[in-house]
């Protein structure tokens, strides 16, 4: 970096209280030095004391410094070594989901929104037989080491908590910050202009992230030095304690790779829920293709293709559709001896298909199947038929919730097929199984209620 700053060798670009920050937002040199002298970590100990005694002579901390903290320490500080044989048992303890896998490693969400491996969970720093688990509450952590140094100190400090983290498509590793008080954690550029007058988009810059790697460089991974400063950004430094790391993470729902592998993929199994009220938005055409061309990779008896997919786009057609569908349903009651004001009471509860922006109507065709001359094995023929029009549509909703798209699976158009063949121009051996609903969901589903698999399972 730029050397070993000192209090009677100021780095150039240090800001301190006497030193109020330039009017440009961008720091143009900074240093960053490794606060030495720290004796090993134990449970309990005084992070802020062990800090502050080795604050002194060339180490000494200026107003507006920043100090990265390796959660290590601060982990054993607060006694977050727990007993584990198994460290996979203590990795299960903080997972919360798992995003990916390949052979024993793990990328998972763990109990602090963090995605990354293991769940956080160290063995390295630690003695046999025990596993490190991440701080209990990171941003916390921070400000309550920022907090001491300034009472025990009295010069305003920034603390960033970081740990390390692989990246997505690059190589190596890099520290990240988890925790952070005192010290602006994004910088939020977005609606400002370029040197060419075009307005920033989506630019919101990781700061703490920047600082935590920039602190990482002098600490090592094996020098024994679980501390550095960075100086030169008392522009960053404030007196609140701010939203902390927090800010940095990334709701799944707005992440485009949570879903990223073939595995992760597959846990939109357990997310996909049936969507009843939809937003006004469009559904891409390409994310209807797709979801069908999943569908389509479903299991068939005698290597056929039993599944046929209608879209129903435009809203003439869907008016048409549903306008024929209501009228049938309507006889169908009538001729089941319900009153009127009950059919009325009925047909005003409305229909969820009305509500979507695009429907979909999978359908069973038998090209392909064999001819029985007895009723058992040709109704077990179809059933089997059935069975595979059933996956392919289990596909269609899963590939759906990975485009974010909601849906739901209506049995409608089973009850009145000739009507939809007619309304759709559908051939005349398209059986319609159902309709589908698709588009973005106006509300978020309810959490699931959790279901044991031993309550549906039986060995044999």
């Amino acid at each position: 970096m730029s050397g070993t700053p000192t209090p009677n060798n100021p780095t150039p670009g240090d800001t301190s209280p006497d030193s109020p920050a330039p009017d440009s937002p961008v720091t143009r040199r900074y240093s960053v030095f490794a606060l030495s002298g720290l004796p090993e970590v134990e449970p309990g100990a005084d992070l802020v004391e062990l800090i502050a005694a080795a604050a002194h002579g060339e180490n000494e901390l200026t107003g507006g410094d920043v100090l990265v903290v390796t959660s290590k320490i601060v982990s054993k500080a607060e006694g977050r070594i727990v007993a584990a044989p198994d460290r996979e048992a203590a990795i299960d303890a903080e997972t919360v989901r798992v995003v990916a896998r390949r052979g024993p490693l793990r990328i998972v969400e763990n109990r602090l929104g963090l995605v990354m491996a293991a769940a956080g969970v160290d063995a390295s720093n630690a003695a046999k037989g025990t596993v490190l688990l991440l701080p209990e509450d990171p941003d916390r952590s921070a400000r309550e080491l920022a907090e001491g140094l300034r009472t025990r100190l009295g010069v305003s400090v920034g603390v960033i908590v970081s740990d390390t983290f692989g990246r997505v498509w690059r190589a190596g590793l890099v520290d990240q910050a988890i925790g952070a008080a005192y010290v602006a954690p994004v910088d939020d550029l977005r609606g400002r202009q370029d040197s060419h007058g075009n307005a920033l988009a989506v630019t919101v810059t990781a700061l703490a992230d920047e600082l935590a790697s920039a602190g990482e460089l002098v600490k090592g991974k094996l020098g024994g030095v679980p501390v550095a400063v960075v100086r030169g950004f008392g522009r960053l430094v404030s007196d609140d304690p701010g939203p902390g790391a927090r800010a940095l993470l990334r709701p799944a729902a707005d992440d485009l790779f949570s879903l990223g592998t073939a595995e992760a993929r597959a846990s939109a199994v357990t997310h996909r829920r049936t969507i009843r009220a939809f937003t006004e938005a469009d559904v891409a055409p390409e994310a209807v293709r797709r979801a069908v061309a999943a569908a389509i990779t479903a299991p068939a008896p005698h290597h056929t293709t039993p599944w046929r997919f209608v879209e129903v786009r435009s809203e003439g057609a869907r008016k048409a559709l549903l306008d024929a569908m209501l009228a049938a349903w309507v006889q169908d009651l009538r001729r089941d001896g319900f009153s009127e004001q009950s059919i009325a009471r009925r047909v005003q509860r409305g229909d969820v298909l009305r509500g979507a922006p695009v429907l979909v109507v999978p359908c069973l065709v038998m090209e392909g199947s064999h001819t029985y001359p007895d009723e058992r094995r040709a109704a077990a023929e179809r059933e089997m038929f059935v069975v595979a029009t059933g996956a392919g549509v289990e596909n269609l909703l899963i590939a759906l919730a990975a485009e974010g798209l909601g849906s739901a699976w209506v049995s409608s158009t089973m009850f009145c097929r000739d009507v939809v063949r007619s309304v759709l121009e559908l051939p005349e051996d398209w059986d319609p199984m159902g309709a589908v609903a698709v588009g973005y969901p106006a509300e978020a589903a309810r959490e699931r209620p959790p279901r044991s698999s031993d309550d549906f399972l039986i060995t044999r």
